[in-house]
């Protein structure tokens, strides 16, 4: 039982099986194929809107050169103190914006919230001492779980609007947001001011497929050459675009994230069942975060299971962590089984039982 990330797992059968059709026979390199073009045509088609797309193979090259586009050298991006961007990225986003900053902000469940994104804007000097905010940036989903509603996104976009900011969304889990949401994809991203998306398919069941999504053509311009320089304009560019068709075909995508997130709100019901364990966020998508005592922890530990302690920044107020308890974090996939949280509801039952017994 390994529920570290939604990465460890390959990828699904219709990614696979386009892939190795797209493997066949020739066609142009470095993305000027018809099946490049084609996905090109399907986002714009996913997201009622005319885009501007790039793919590329990882969300870290997604991030960077997303912001890189929306700040400059001399500039700053806001975003949540916990957000992969400035927490997991080792520094690739200010790299490629040549030497611009990431200014993390408090906020519970990794969340921002546009009263302090505004009275932060408020706080800064206007002197040319100080870099100028030129970007927000916002996870969805959040680093702990949790999910922004149309209506949050669009609070926070009208900050930007009114700051002259660039509004980016850090989409690694999109798909898992955007069935938890029951929206449209445009009415989660640029109907809400997003002007950037890093559009995320590996964790949902590609092998390595990232797209950058432009809603607003300023941020276009240079991001070929932007790509380019990163070393993400892949030769063999229709291998990257064959995994998203197979990915987008029959809404394959919205099933793998659907499967997903069923798979997470049943092991975070189940293990509210046990004495002593609660839930530090909602279950709004496929992670969980529950509370547990440290010795069922350390059962789970000890039977082989594979999962992430948390920190605790982002804690509702009130909460709090106790000695003997311990925050963990379990991710969920597409590819999980109701045997996997059968199996491990079963070790953190037998794990509550002993310390109940001692």
């Amino acid at each position: 039982m390994n529920f570290a990330s939604d990465n460890i797992v390959g990828a699904s059968a219709p990614v696979m099986q386009a892939l190795v059709q797209a493997n066949a026979g020739a066609m142009p390199a470095y993305g000027n194929d018809e099946l490049t073009a084609g996905i090109k045509r399907r986002f714009a088609e996913i997201f009622d809107h005319e885009v501007a797309v790039f793919l590329v193979t990882t969300g870290t090259a997604a991030n960077a050169l997303a912001l890189s586009s929306a700040v400059p050298p001399w500039g700053l991006c806001i975003c949540h103190e916990e957000a992969h961007v400035i927490d997991d990225e080792c520094g690739a986003p200010e790299f490629f914006m040549h030497g611009a900053k990431l200014k993390g902000l408090p906020g519970v469940g990794g969340k921002l919230a546009p009263a302090a994104v505004s009275s932060y804007l408020d706080s800064l000097p206007k002197a040319v001492k100080q870099m100028p905010p030129k970007a927000l940036s916002i996870s969805q989903v959040t680093e702990c779980g949790i999910v922004y509603s149309p209506a949050e996104i669009a609070a926070l976009g009208a900050v930007c609007r009114e700051r002259g900011l660039f509004f980016h969304m850090d989409g690694a889990r999109f798909a898992n947001a955007l069935v938890s949401l029951g929206c449209t994809p445009a009415e989660m991203t640029w109907k809400q001011g997003i002007d950037i998306l890093s559009f995320g398919a590996t964790k949902n069941g590609c092998l390595m497929a990232e797209a950058i999504v432009v809603f607003n053509r300023d941020l276009a311009e240079a991001m070929d050459y932007r790509a380019k320089r990163a070393g993400q304009i892949i030769s063999k560019g229709r291998l990257i675009a064959a995994q998203l068709q197979g990915y987008f075909d029959d809404d394959h995508w919205l099933a793998n994230a659907r499967h997903a997130n069923l798979m997470a709100r049943r092991l975070a019901e189940g293990l509210t069942q046990l004495p002593g364990v609660r839930l530090a966020w909602p279950t709004e998508a496929n992670e969980v975060f529950p509370v547990v005592p440290k010795r069922v922890h350390k059962a789970l530990q000890e039977a082989g299971a594979r999962y992430l302690t948390w920190t605790e920044i982002s804690l509702p107020q009130g909460e709090q962590i106790s000695a003997d308890e311990e925050l963990i974090r379990l991710v969920l996939s597409f590819a999980t089984t109701e045997n996997e949280i059968a199996s491990f509801l079963d070790l953190a039952r037998a794990g509550s039982a002993r310390q109940a017994a001692e």
